[in-house]
């Protein structure tokens, strides 16, 4: 028997999601971890013979499943809603006994070379989303609200969570949302500190019910074709954002044609250099251990080559070519001047209810944002074992979803922004600390909780004390820009859309075969131009006045990809090797 209408319990199980039931509770027939969709005899074929009763397996008179057979197959294909903790003690029962181990895999050259790469890389945006929130929330919540959210949640996240190296951050969805709420705060002439900070508390509420009821498990309908359109879509982001700050160097009245040409030069400067040197591990030159650290400091060596550069025409040519630099608070304090505790009591009680309505849509936003980029860090091709069964994208987002929710209620009560993992620092997290074989393939992944720890340690030092904030303001924007550049497309590589997109300007001819070209050429593009008009409704919702419902595009990603096999859009046998795990 096949799957029947898993876009319909998809849609179902996000519906329920805000209820979370504390109860067992399963579709029938379930998909694989695999996404394959799979008959009853080939999973008895591995094991033993079994026969198919109401919905469930039962023994076959002929043959006898193993209980350790049973439970595999259990356990890689659970029900959408387990037992409460279930989910959360089998994390953490896997995790734990390797904390030890997380510490000392953490004492090592590449992983301090991945602290001084992603302390720019989750810096920078910290203070960009900041600026951003501070606008939009006229000052209720600002840079420094921003910088001590990252830097308070990140340390705590990679202390107690079951997957360390996701990386958790702000995003333009979550932005986008909190800008709604400030508008319903003044159209309703509510206070909006405290309706921001009921709604979390309402939101962190349901994402508590999810952990301990396992609703991570929905994750099991989303396939390569969801994880590829938004992977993409936060590249695009991050590389849009740095053109962008580029080109207003040059159109911004305040500034100059030379400030515009020395910004472009100084971003592509960092880029380039950082861009090169993390590839020299792939190349002749010098012996391999030196290789692989030029390589594994490549983006911090980019980051010093484009301040250098930046200062050099600055001491060369004075203020005329002084460049716009980091901005960061002088003083520890809110942005606004206002108390740290939110005064919760000031909002009307119906409006304390009532906040449970917008808490429903920030649940979904975080619950997807969450999911989908532990997903992607659990991929099997990053070779990743520590508390986590083999091929399993699912282990530890219970637990990690329990601490999303505790720190969304800490946030949500002293006014600061609510975090969630975020997708491009993420990866480049995992990508810092891979291990690649003399060929250059990847071999294993160094996983620990010393750079997520240390990387946060660094940026609370620099909310917290004068020095490291002085130091950090002679830090030019541009060579952030640069930065930005190199995660968004450094981001890229091995995402297979990305790659068919690049296809559609091949000559097919001589152009190598790709593990796809079984599959008709007019098949594989149309695949891909639905992708890519996902992915361009997915930009268009983010930036209309309908931002808020941009998870809602995002569920409805899995209802059809499914629908394209279904419909017979794309046949069952080419959809098969084209969203392949």
């Amino acid at each position: 028997m096949y799957l029947h209408k898993p876009h319909c319990a998809t849609a179902a199980a996000l519906a329920l999601l805000s209820v979370s039931p504390a109860f067992s509770f399963s579709f029938s027939p379930r998909l694989s971890l695999n996404h394959k969709l799979v008959r009853p005899r080939e999973v008895a074929n591995h094991a033993a013979s079994f026969s198919q009763l109401n919905g469930s397996f039962k023994k076959s008179s002929s043959l006898l499943m193993s209980d350790a057979a049973a439970a595999v197959v259990d356990d890689n294909d659970p029900p959408i809603f387990e037992g409460l903790l279930k989910g959360i003690t089998r994390d953490y029962k896997m995790r734990l006994p390797l904390y030890k181990s997380d510490i000392k895999d953490g004492l090592n050259t590449q992983c301090l070379a991945a602290i001084c790469f992603l302390f720019f890389a989750c810096l920078s945006p910290a203070i960009g989303f900041g600026s951003l929130f501070g606008a939009v929330t006229n000052g209720a919540i600002g840079t420094m609200e921003m910088v001590s959210s990252t830097a308070l949640c990140g340390f705590i996240y990679a202390l107690t969570s079951a997957q360390p190296l996701t990386i958790i951050g702000s995003t333009g969805p979550v932005l986008a949302f909190v800008a709604t709420l400030v508008q319903l705060a003044d159209k309703m002439s509510l206070p909006f500190l405290p309706l921001y900070a009921w709604t979390g508390i309402w939101t962190s509420g349901i994402l508590f019910l999810s952990s301990i009821t396992s609703a991570s498990n929905l994750v099991k309908y989303l396939t390569r074709f969801t994880d590829e359109i938004f992977s993409t879509l936060i590249s695009f982001i991050f590389v849009v954002e740095a053109v962008q700050n580029i080109g207003r160097s040059f159109t911004n009245p305040a500034s100059t044609f030379t400030k515009g040409l020395l910004t472009f030069i100084v971003a592509v400067s960092t880029y380039v250099t950082a861009n090169t040197l993390r590839g020299l591990r792939n190349t002749v030159y010098f012996t391999q251990g030196v290789r692989k650290n030029i390589s594994n400091f490549g983006p911090t060596i980019g980051v010093i080559a484009g301040v250098l550069i930046a200062n050099w025409a600055k001491v060369s040519q004075g203020a005329a070519a002084t460049l716009p630099s980091l901005s960061i608070p002088p003083t520890f304090a809110t942005t606004s001047g206002r108390p740290w505790l939110v005064p919760l009591m000031d909002l009307p009680v119906w409006a304390r209810w009532g906040a449970f309505v917008p808490a429903l849509m920030a649940t979904v936003l975080l619950f997807l944002d969450q999911n989908i980029t532990v997903r992607l860090v659990n991929n099997p091709q990053y070779k990743m074992e520590k508390g986590r069964r083999k091929n399993n994208m699912l282990d530890g987002m219970h637990a990690d979803m329990l601490i999303i929710s505790i720190l969304t209620f800490i946030t949500s009560i002293i006014g600061l922004p609510w975090l969630v993992a975020a997708t491009v620092r993420s990866i480049s997290h995992v990508r810092a600390l891979s291990i690649f074989d003399s060929a250059g393939k990847l071999k294993s992944t160094i996983e620990q909780r010393i750079t997520g720890l240390s990387i946060h340690t660094l940026i609370g030092a620099c909310v917290l004390f004068d020095k490291p904030r002085a130091i950090l303001t002679q830090i030019p924007k541009s060579v952030l820009m640069g930065l930005f550049l190199f995660l968004g497309t450094s981001a890229l590589p091995g995402n297979e859309m990305w790659e068919r997109m690049k296809e559609l300007f091949k000559d097919s001819k001589i152009a190598p075969k790709e593990r796809w070209s079984k599959v008709p050429r007019k098949v594989t593009m149309l695949f891909t131009a639905i992708q890519m008009g996902c992915l361009g409704a997915m930009v268009y919702v983010k930036e209309s006045p309908i931002g808020v419902l941009f998870p809602v595009v995002i569920a409805m990603l899995a209802p059809l990809r499914f629908w394209l096999e279904k419909s017979g859009v794309v046949k069952k046998e080419y959809m098969d090797i084209l969203d392949e795990e």
